[in-house]
């Protein structure tokens, strides 16, 4: 049986009618997600090679702050899920530049989404510290 959540402004619509499978099935859903997207860097890395290919040095100046190894750790993982693809040409010395997969465009409504609610958010408690 379907339940309506009353008084809950917040609750994302998915959350709003549902069975224990069902709710059980998001949490699950969520969790996936954010095994794979976890972590400080993964979200940015996609972010800043949405503007084309880079080489490793070109994204590490982009992020700033995240070390060589933490950045080698994240492109294979990312690679592995399929989000970037790593293309190795053959010259002297080997070029390896990273790209963004199709697949990663799956990501595109939830970084905007993302992007907007860290835009409010960031103004939010801006403007309570500006108040307080």
């Amino acid at each position: 049986m379907e339940t309506l959540v009353e008084n809950e402004v917040h609750a994302p619509e998915t959350c709003k009618i549902h069975t224990p499978e069902a709710c059980a099935a998001s949490v699950m859903a969520v969790r996936d997600a954010l095994y794979v997207l976890n972590g400080k860097w993964k979200l940015p890395l996609i972010v800043a090679l949405s503007s084309g290919s880079m080489r490793f040095n070109d994204i590490q100046r982009t992020l700033g702050g995240i070390t060589p190894k933490i950045l080698s750790k994240e492109l294979r993982e990312l690679e592995l899920n399929e989000f970037v693809e790593r293309k190795v040409f053959p010259t002297t010395p080997v070029s390896v530049i990273y790209e963004l997969t199709p697949y990663s465009r799956s990501l595109d409504k939830v970084l905007e989404e993302l992007k907007n609610w860290g835009m409010q958010h960031r103004q939010r408690i801006m403007a309570s510290r500006r108040s307080a």
